[in-house]
């Protein structure tokens, strides 16, 4: 989907894909993906825009500079916020997310 892929705003944060986030959204649905995809579109419009969450979208600290944006109820997207990037990490359910911090 989008591995690797370096997207600079404004304000010089750093967003990539990484290859973890691409691995884990191979299980999902044509639909999900989709999902996945615009919920992804939609935090980065956040961030760069200052737009306001869109409804159905969730954004929540999870502990030290792990994250999470929330598409419903199922879909949840990992990243990791830093003072000059954002990694995506992982897009999957609750159990799939909570696991990773779990081993990490």
């Amino acid at each position: 989907m989008m591995a690797g892929k370096l997207r600079t705003s404004v304000d010089t944060t750093r967003y990539e894909f990484k290859p973890c986030f691409d691995r884990s959204i191979k299980a999902l649905s044509k639909d999900e993906k989709a999902e996945i995809k615009g919920a992804c579109l939609a935090f980065l419009d956040l961030l760069e825009l200052r737009t306001r969450i869109p409804i159905g979208i969730g954004l929540k600290r999870l502990e030290d500079d792990y994250w999470e944006v929330r598409k419903g109820l199922r879909l949840r997207i990992l990243f990791r916020w830093r003072k000059d990037s954002i990694e995506f990490i992982l897009a999957g359910s609750h159990d799939s997310i909570k696991d990773f911090l779990k081993d990490s």
